[in-house]
C-alpha cells in the first residue's frame, strides 16, 4: 500500500502467506490511523467495539459493514448485539495482521463517520 494514500482510499488485495504479515513495527505506524481500534491480547487481530441506541441502529451498521466487506472480500469476525457489534479483522491466510485489516477498519470507521 502506498503511505500516501490514506487507509479509507485504499482497496484490499488478495493476500496468501507468512511474508504478508505486518512486523510489529509496521503496525505500531498504522494503529495510529484507526482511532479507537485496539490489538487483540494476541497482537494478531484488530478490535473495535461499536456501541448504537438500539438494535435496529447496530444492525443498519452491521449490513453496511457487510457490503463493505463483500466489495473489498475481507471479511471480519462479528459479535452482534442489541446495541453493539464486535468488530474483529485479521487475515487468516497470512496468519495475523495485514494491510487488509487497517484499510477495512478505516472503511468501517468512516460508516459510522
Amino acid at each position: 500500500m502506498n503511505d500516501l494514500i490514506p487507509l479509507v482510499q485504499a482497496h484490499c488485495v488478495p493476500l496468501r502467506g507468512s511474508e504478508h504479515r505486518l512486523s510489529e513495527a509496521r503496525v505500531r505506524e498504522l494503529l495510529p490511523q484507526v482511532p479507537g481500534w485496539e490489538l487483540a491480547e494476541d497482537g494478531h487481530a484488530l478490535t473495535k467495539t461499536f456501541r448504537f441506541d438500539d438494535y435496529h441502529r447496530t444492525m443498519a451498521f452491521v449490513n453496511a459493514l457487510a457490503f463493505m466487506a463483500h466489495r473489498e472480500d475481507h471479511h471480519p469476525d462479528l459479535g452482534v448485539h442489541y446495541d453493539r457489534c464486535v468488530v474483529r479483522y485479521s487475515t487468516h491466510d497470512v496468519g495475523g495482521l495485514s494491510e487488509n485489516d487497517f484499510i477495512c477498519a478505516a472503511k468501517a470507521e468512516a460508516l459510522i463517520g
